[in-house]
């Protein structure tokens, strides 16, 4: 009994509900108040869907942005134009560069008093504005994201005239500083509009104050509001799929596999390494752009490289086919593509996925030589090298010099690093002729830096 009152009480409670959505417009508001990057395109992707869901009538950016990435705008832009629910734009204050184009592509425009839009013009971490290559395809997106509002019909007199809705050169200006429009804009200066600016141009549609009027001006009474709440993990996702993140975790990936491979054993490098693989790989595969496939190249990749350092002496296609799929696994993994269909793939996607990659390879690069030259001396770097300094070793006395000329074998393979056995004594030494196997009989040729040099005997 106590069951079938549960159900009644939930199936009126359901049709209250059904009741209250079919009289009440349901509209959904999604904030994006900061930059324009990953973690702006994660919360329009969940506010879309989850509006969907619950079958929102409409749904309100509520943008407030200096501009960020052309590769998440263009993501965010697109998910704007195809979304099958109405998508209306609140500029409260700024929607520059990036937020120029996402709000371009939403039905409606409303601005505050004193807000701005546009300076789209595609600028690199200095400031100065991308080669043309950059801005050619940006002019391109924010014409096109203009055109697809269409046109609407004019009468003037006995004439009909065809107007665009938001007029795609004046677009192409927010980008381009050599277009000029009379009245509007002159050469060598990219547009900016004021709210009353906009509304003349057609790029606003109406100016409000607060959300509430935004949604009175679309006509919509007695709506019920749904905000989208980001959760810890958008954040912490957002972050990891931060361009100069991924960088910095492809710079461990490399760094750990170089260093793991001058030390025997499994220490410190290989745990920095897997960590960062697994901080790269995950929020990727979570987000359905990485593949299990992907994924398996970039493995295969670290195996033909240390197929290379263990089973293959010397350095040649083995190894270099190996740091072919370990960067191209890396690209991949941050590309929307169908396996080698790349339709979906856009140009910035693909310059963002090269670069990042490349970035990564360059800090690596160079945070190997910088370490190289720190370890061993004293500080932070010291405990992770062999020992260098011989006179203060337990395993080496002050005597060490008197080895030069001696033979013995090695005991690890010296990559170029590892241990020799002279006279039933173990020390640590350094090869002068690339990597020697372990077994190979060795004389010690100099002592330099407080440390044996050896090369084949």
């Amino acid at each position: 009994m106590k069951n079938a009152s549960l159900f009644f009480v939930f199936f009126y409670t359901f049709l209250s509900s059904v009741s209250a959505n079919e009289t009440n417009p349901l509209i959904y508001e999604i904030k994006i108040n900061s930059e324009i990057g990953p973690t702006s395109r994660i919360y329009l992707s969940n506010g879309l869907k989850e509006a969907e869901v619950i079958h929102s009538d409409a749904i309100l950016l509520h943008l407030n942005t200096y501009g960020g990435t052309v590769v998440d705008a263009d993501s965010m832009r697109s998910a704007i134009l195809y979304s099958p629910i109405p998508v209306y734009v609140f500029i409260d204050n700024n929607a520059a560069s990036a937020g120029a184009l996402i709000s371009i592509a939403c039905k409606k425009i409303y601005m505050r008093k004193g807000a701005n839009i546009g300076a789209a013009t595609v600028v690199g971490p200095t400031g100065e504005a991308m080669p043309d290559k950059y801005q050619s395809y940006m002019r391109s997106i924010i014409r096109a994201t203009a055109e697809a509002h269409g046109k609407k019909t004019v009468i003037q007199g006995n004439d009909t005239i065809y107007q665009w809705i938001r007029d795609p050169q004046i677009a192409e200006a927010m980008v381009d500083d050599r277009i000029t429009i009379p009245h509007v804009i002159d050469s060598g200066k990219v547009l900016t509009l004021t709210a009353q600016e906009a509304i003349k141009l057609g790029f606003c549609d109406g100016i409000a104050e607060t959300r509430e009027e935004v949604i009175a001006q679309l006509g919509y009474k007695d709506y019920q509001l749904v905000e989208y709440k980001p959760s810890v993990w958008d954040d912490i996702k957002g972050f990891f799929m931060n361009p100069a993140f991924q960088a910095i975790l492809i710079m461990l990936i490399i760094g750990g596999i170089y260093f793991e491979l001058q030390t025997p054993g499994m220490g410190f490098p290989s745990i920095v390494a897997l960590s960062a693989a697994i901080l790269y790989f995950a929020p990727l595969y979570i987000d359905g752009l990485a593949q299990n496939w992907e994924l398996i190249v970039f493995i295969i990749g670290v195996i033909l490289v240390l197929l290379e350092i263990f089973v293959v002496p010397g350095f040649g296609i083995t190894g270099i086919s190996g740091i072919a799929l370990m960067a191209l696994g890396l690209c991949l993994a941050l590309l929307n593509n169908d396996l080698f269909s790349f339709k979906e793939v856009t140009m910035p996607d693909m310059s963002r996925s090269v670069l990042t990659v490349l970035s990564g390879i360059i800090l690596s690069f160079a945070a190997i030589l910088y370490l190289s030259s720190k370890i061993g001396e004293k500080g932070l770097f010291r405990k992770i090298a062999l020992i260098a300094d011989l006179e203060s070793s337990e395993s080496i006395d002050v005597n060490t010099r008197t080895l030069i000329g001696q033979t013995g074998e090695t005991m690890t393979v010296l990559r170029p690093s590892g241990k020799i056995r002279i006279q039933n004594e173990v020390y640590d030494a350094i090869s002068s002729t690339g990597f020697i196997e372990k077994g190979v009989k060795i004389r010690v040729i100099r002592f330099e830096n407080m440390q044996l040099y050896v090369e084949p005997f």
